[in-house]
């Protein structure tokens, strides 16, 4: 059978519709986020990263990198294997501690990513409670919709963010029915955040377990980045909180965080804990240094949060469209895949600004953006000169403007 034939079609169906993802070749320069080195047609050039996950550029924070060297050192660059059988390390115990207290939870489990700890959480609460139904945001991330897919129980999509499609939903359900809520705090692409409290409030009056999301906000917001339910005062309403480590605390990992009971019933049950090999003992004592830091320190937040109002505050004076919402995430919406590619090469090639096109099926086919996340360490003159590029490619590619 011609199989890369058949790979080739569709690959080239997917670069036709504007959608196929081109990865540049980037070196991370410890130190100088969010500077990199962009290596391009045998040449290498210093450009400035607008789109990285590490919102507040803990990865190259110098005790965290320090935390990752010496333990690296100390125990070796792996963790030899699962925890089931290798043996957990006291780096993972230590991890696991100080995630609990951040959330104000008896215990929290780690994993080894934020994709994995949604998909591996959701499927075993689905799959082993009596009668679960699982209540879904209908914008939940695709790692929350794999876990619930896996989980091979019943399932209800409610309306994005609406308290009242998800009580009139839940009131539709049998009386014996398990229900378990999923949901995010802050959705990546849009930007948007969820009513925890008001959907606190209906899952109560149900008597259904909750699952919130907080990837995009946990070292963000809240007195000690704990996350938007710290910030709103609501984490004991939350029956479970899941995280990663991946982004505003610069390392790598998922977690959950909740009761004993629950985080052990997790640990026992679900195949994508026991059967995955563990977090490096460096990458969790680096992780456990920047939950610490940030536990502590605002600085970073505060100048983040400066950075994101001088960059809408920028936009808006020229006319550049952006989705209104109060979190830290930018999109600058371009409303067409092709033009939206165009654009961050134009981006990247003039201007050496790098920031990837968001398309479908990240976002529905007519809503493409370019995601902005400003950090504390992007400069006034980062900003302007961002804002030049967009107003001057703007005119260039005859986008229409947002009216003051």
């Amino acid at each position: 059978m011609p199989f890369d034939k058949m790979f080739e079609s569709q690959l080239q169906a997917l670069k036709d519709e504007g959608n196929y993802r081109y990865f540049a070749d980037l070196t991370r320069r410890c130190g100088q986020h969010p500077r990199a080195l962009n290596h391009h047609d045998g040449e290498t050039r210093e450009i400035t990263v607008w789109c990285s996950n590490d919102y507040l550029g803990m990865g190259q924070h110098p005790d965290v990198v320090e935390a990752m060297a010496s333990t690296a050192r100390e125990c070796g660059t792996g963790a030899g294997g699962t925890r089931n059988i290798s043996g957990t390390q006291h780096q993972h115990l230590e991890l696991e501690a100080e995630l609990a207290d951040l959330h104000g939870k008896e215990a929290a489990l780690v994993f080894s990513s934020g994709y994995v700890s949604n998909w591996a959480t959701l499927s075993t609460l689905g799959a082993r409670l009596p009668n679960a139904v699982i209540l879904s945001d209908a914008l939940n991330h695709a790692s929350m919709i794999e876990g619930i897919r896996h989980a091979r129980c019943d399932k209800t999509i409610w309306k994005h963010n609406d308290p009242a499609d998800l009580d009139a939903k839940l009131s539709r359900l049998p009386a014996n029915a398990t229900k378990i809520v999923a949901f995010e705090s802050v959705y990546s692409m849009d930007g948007d955040i969820a009513p925890i409290d008001e959907i606190c409030d209906v899952a109560e009056k149900h008597g259904a377990l909750t699952y919130l999301d907080e990837v995009h906000a946990v070292g963000m917001y809240g007195p000690r980045g704990g996350g938007v339910a710290e910030e709103m005062g609501l984490m004991d309403r939350v029956t479970i909180i899941e995280g990663t480590l991946g982004k505003a605390y610069g390392t790598m990992g998922g977690y959950i965080a909740g009761s004993a009971a629950m985080c052990d019933f997790v640990r026992s049950f679900a195949s994508g804990f026991i059967f995955t090999t563990a977090l490096p003992p460096a990458i969790a004592a680096a992780a456990t240094t920047s939950i610490r830091h940030l536990k502590v320190s605002d600085i970073e937040r505060a100048q983040q949060r400066r950075q994101v109002a001088r960059l809408r505050a920028r936009l808006d004076a020229e006319g550049i469209p952006h989705e209104r919402n109060p979190s830290h995430i930018i999109p600058v919406m371009v409303k067409d895949p092709v033009k939206c590619r165009m654009l961050s090469d134009y981006l990247m090639d003039q201007f050496g600004i790098y920031v990837q096109p968001i398309n479908y099926p990240t976002v529905p086919k007519g809503t493409e953006r370019l995601r902005f996340t400003p950090g504390p360490r992007h400069t006034v003159d980062d900003i302007d000169h961002l804002v030049r590029a967009l107003s001057s490619l703007w005119k260039q590619c005859a986008l229409a403007r947002a009216s003051a």
